[in-house]
């Protein structure tokens, strides 16, 4: 991806940073103690991050903040939709698993559809930090970040809440299903 398929209009850096403020002042138990202006400030000097955030709204993973870290002067957003982010759904883990699929590929895959809107997949503790925000993924589930030891293995893990409790399940990286997709996070 080029940096210049990474640059946004003024049109669009606006409309971005509307929704997020709308979606920032709408839900404020996910970032007590934090300031809009200040956040709007990191974001407009950091274009390419804002780019990404667009990516994750418009495949409906309704970022937000959801905390800051005063070590790397960074605020922490995740996408933060009722459930799995729709546009990113039905994929399996990652390339080698989509390449190991000898029929019914799915079109993509988590780990490269997050390279290249540049996030991170949630890590099995920031799903569990998500969840403690609101109740996420209720009828979908989410693939998270997978240790090495497991998908050496063929495995995948992923997460979902069912029953007023949060689960964390594995399955074939090479699986996909319709309700599950992926959930991101990025720092600015």
């Amino acid at each position: 991806m080029t940096k210049r398929n990474m640059e946004l209009s003024l049109k669009q850096r606006e409309e971005v940073l509307e929704i997020l403020k709308d979606r920032f002042d709408t839900n404020m138990n996910r970032h007590k103690d934090l300031e809009w202006a200040k956040v709007q400030a990191k974001l407009e000097d950091s274009t390419e991050k804002l780019w990404s955030l667009n990516e994750m709204e418009i495949t409906k993973g309704e970022p937000d903040v959801v905390g800051y870290d005063k070590m790397t002067d960074e605020y922490i957003f995740y996408d933060c939709s009722a459930e799995s982010p729709k546009g990113r759904r039905s994929v399996c883990y990652d390339r080698e698993a989509l390449e190991a699929r000898k029929k019914h590929k799915p079109e993509n895959n988590a780990m490269d559809m997050a390279a290249a809107m540049g996030i991170e997949l949630l890590t099995e503790e920031q799903y569990w930090q998500l969840q403690k925000l609101g109740n996420f993924d209720t009828k979908t589930s989410s693939w998270v970040q997978t240790p090495a030891n497991i998908r050496k293995l063929g495995g995948a893990i992923f997460c979902d809440r069912r029953y007023d409790t949060v689960f964390l399940y594995h399955n074939g990286a090479e699986s996909y299903y319709a309700a599950r997709g992926f959930r991101g996070s990025l720092r600015v």
